[in-house]
């Protein structure tokens, strides 16, 4: 940009000195020629710096997705390609063999049937021992009262024998109600005791109650449910609109669930588009601004933006606890740059940005935007001088 404008600024000066002679060409003006546009780039120059900063360090950043098998097995199929082709999220990535998760869930279904069914009978013993347990109370406070009359009985017909105003008969039959009354009262309370017993042991059987159900019911239930979803991921699914790289499962390969295992990976369809500037470089910038960048991916274009956030933070920053003093003998480190992070506009949101592509960007802020078109032509320049491949073979 500098180049034009000194070109165009000397074909003014051969029009108004050389062509058209319209001032003197001696001394004084060649000297005042000579020092205008050295004046005029520097203070230009330095002012577009700082209304319009540029950076040559743009970089588009994409989050990777390592795949890992959540269950183990052969697998069946691998539907996706490895390359520039679109995976949308919930695409699936590859099948395992399910048959034996299917086994599993099977049986535990009919496990869970069985032990609901035991759980009725359980439940339906449970009631009957409460209810012959309440039986065997009311008779046994039945048989009690009576027990007290007859003993009263016998204290009468005591006391009238003894006087001589009695039958020894009635005497001896109510003796015999008495004791036959307190043979009925043990059988009633022993009944009640073996029914408490029974009634224990079914509790014991039926367990503790998770959520309304039975321990035993609710861990069959638990073991199902982790069966159905260790079926459901034998089919993987991409979590991503992404693309797929590294891709080198196939059909017959065994897979395990092992984290370091890694059988594909996804790199997602939208990256970050991040620039580097100087710190004095960014005292003027602020989110909102517009911003513009080129990546060499894509020679002779040019994608707008806009500066999402300057991220305040760099690793010279950063200080770790640890038990060894700051270094302060070396050389001091130069001073790092800090990133801008962009938005790309809706208009060029579809354009594809290959991840690790570097490029140049340039911000333009609110002051003195009447200069500002020459970063404008600048990018343009650099974005179609793109196109040229600087080798000799």
């Amino acid at each position: 940009m500098e180049i034009l404008l000194l070109g165009i600024y000397s074909a003014f000066v051969w029009l108004i000195f050389i062509k058209l002679k319209w001032l003197p060409w001696n001394t004084t003006s060649q000297i005042t020629v000579a020092i205008i546009p050295i004046v005029g780039l520097t203070v230009l120059i330095l002012t577009l710096n700082v209304v319009a900063p540029s950076s040559a360090d743009v970089r588009v950043y994409k989050y990777t997705v390592p795949i890992v098998s959540q269950v183990r097995g052969r697998v069946l199929e691998v539907p996706v390609e490895e390359g520039n082709r679109l995976v949308k999220k919930g695409d699936v990535l590859f099948r395992i063999d399910p048959t034996p998760y299917e086994l599993e869930v099977k049986t535990l279904e009919a496990q869970l049937v069985g032990m609901q069914g035991s759980q009725r009978e359980l439940v339906e013993q449970e009631k009957g021992a409460q209810a012959k347990i309440e039986e065997s109370q009311s008779r046994a406070r039945e048989i009690a009262a009576r027990l007290d009359l007859t003993k009263k009985r016998v204290q009468q017909y005591r006391e009238l024998v003894g006087t001589g105003a009695g039958s020894k008969f009635d005497l001896e039959r109510a003796e015999t109600d008495a004791l036959e009354a307190q043979g009925q009262l043990d059988a009633a309370r022993n009944a009640e005791a073996q029914a408490r017993a029974s009634l224990r042991q079914i509790q014991q059987k039926l367990g503790a109650t998770v959520k309304g159900e039975f321990s035993q019911v609710a861990q069959v239930r638990a073991q199902l449910e982790t069966a159905k979803w260790n079926l459901d991921q034998t089919t993987t699914r991409s979590p991503c609109d992404c693309y797929v790289v590294n891709l080198a499962l196939r059909p017959g390969a065994f897979v395990g669930a092992v984290a370091a295992s890694q059988v594909m990976t996804l790199v997602e369809a939208e990256g970050q588009v991040v620039a580097f500037f100087n710190q004095n470089e960014l005292h003027q910038v602020a989110s909102g601004n517009e911003a513009e960048f080129t990546v060499e991916t894509l020679p002779g274009q040019v994608i707008k933006a806009k500066v999402d956030s300057i991220i305040w933070a760099q690793g010279a920053g950063q200080m770790q606890a640890s038990g060894m003093l700051p270094q302060t003998g070396y050389a001091a480190q130069p001073p790092g740059r800090y990133a801008v992070k962009f938005n790309i506009e809706e208009r060029d949101k579809a354009r594809f940005l290959a991840a690790g592509a570097a490029g140049h960007a340039a911000i333009y802020t609110e002051r003195f935007e009447e200069i500002q078109i020459l970063r404008k032509v600048i990018i343009r320049v650099g974005s179609y001088a793109n196109y040229l491949i600087l080798k000799l073979h």
